[in-house]
């Protein structure tokens, strides 16, 4: 069975940083292309960032500057490294595959394949 699982989520107090994962099963990440996107409460889900294959990177403005994304094939496991972290962040970050656009890093939503279930990132003070 195909699966992305995410892991990493937590509470964090604001200017804070938190490491996400997302990890493969069942089938090897470097063959697609991965996005992170974020869903707050009562707020549509939005794209955060996304890698290509070959490690190229886009970021939504919000994050440009605070978020690092990035991919380790041997251990078929993309990361989204969040500093700086505000309140406005907290949110269910998911990541999901495209196995079709995957040269050019942009992630469309209904273009994804494979979404993983969400981990919870809440900061507070």
């Amino acid at each position: 069975q195909l699966q992305l699982v995410e892991s990493g989520g937590g509470l964090v107090q604001p200017g804070g940083s938190l490491r996400l994962s997302c990890a493969g099963s069942g089938f090897t990440l470097d063959t697609y292309a991965i996005g992170w996107f974020r869903q707050a409460p009562g707020k549509e889900r939005e794209r955060v960032s996304c890698i290509s294959r070959s490690g190229g990177s886009t970021y939504e403005d919000h994050v440009k500057g605070r978020f690092t994304i990035s991919r380790d094939n041997a251990k078929n496991t993309v990361y989204l490294q969040m500093n700086s972290l505000k309140p406005e962040d907290t949110a269910v970050y998911y990541c999901a595959a495209d196995r079709r656009f995957t040269n050019v890093p942009v992630c469309v939503p209904r273009d994804m394949d494979y979404w993983g279930k969400g981990t919870l990132v809440t900061v507070s003070s």
